[in-house]
């Protein structure tokens, strides 16, 4: 996230920043507020629980309490793995934006379960894929894949998944996306699809938890080692749930 927001962001120029699951817990040290730190910024938090790093709480869990087109910037990081409707988020996310304001969304790749349920794992097509619902301009993507093996024979890449170690630099593999609200008039068809979408999403709001249940005992030690806070993430529980 911080090399999206030197990349895209503009010292000297005025940014209205909405950073949408921005609930952090007592062990996390780093905010997305830090890294805006000398930038020109009016930046407000927002997540469905009060918390560290809040300034506004969400009171349905896919509805972004905040004007249509007001907002130049929309952080989210390590949030959408958790959210349950992805597809009503990002349209929320669309709406919130200025013609020209960009969003930067970053969620793992790979990685054990965590949190009280954890949906979804993003690879570059599953980000483009909400770009192209949402109607956004896809700007960047990419995800941090473990080295290429040896060879350089035709077909695809092939990564070397073996050296995925649960302490190791590999091992969720983020995935990060940059998005941009094309300058444009209003689209009907957003506009008639985006209400019941969120109607319907906002009512269900997620699946139920699922009961309890003893680890998998040929991952213990993968929990074991690598269930701890990321640091300069939201915290590992579904954004639903905040």
């Amino acid at each position: 996230m911080a090399v999206c927001v030197d990349r895209h962001l503009e010292k000297g120029r005025r940014y209205r920043v909405l950073d949408l699951g921005s609930r952090v817990s007592l062990q996390q040290t780093l905010t997305h507020r830090q890294l805006l730190e000398g930038y020109d910024v009016d930046y407000t938090g927002v997540d469905i629980r009060p918390g560290r790093n809040v300034d506004i709480v969400m009171e349905r869990p896919y509805r972004i309490p905040v004007r249509s087109g007001t907002v130049d910037v929309v952080l989210s990081g390590q949030a959408f793995e958790h959210i349950a409707f992805p597809w009503a988020s990002i349209l929320e996310v669309a709406r919130v934006l200025r013609s020209g304001g960009l969003a930067m969304i970053t969620a793992p790749s790979r990685g054990h379960p965590h949190g009280p349920y954890d949906a979804w794992r993003y690879y570059p097509d599953g980000l483009r894929a909400l770009a192209a619902w949402a109607r956004l301009e896809m700007l960047e993507v990419h995800t941090d894949f473990p080295p290429v093996l040896g060879g350089t024979g035709r077909g695809r890449r092939k990564h070397d998944y073996g050296r995925v170690e649960p302490r190791g630099p590999y091992y969720w593999g983020d995935s990060i996306g940059v998005f941009r609200k094309r300058a444009r008039r209003r689209s009907l068809v957003v506009a008639l699809v985006r209400p019941p979408v969120l109607w319907w999403a906002n009512r269900v709001r997620g699946p139920q938890r699922p009961p309890a249940a003893a680890p998998d005992a040929r991952h213990e030690d993968v929990l074991a080692t690598a269930d701890r806070p990321r640091q300069g993430s939201a915290n590992d529980e579904p954004l639903e749930n905040r």
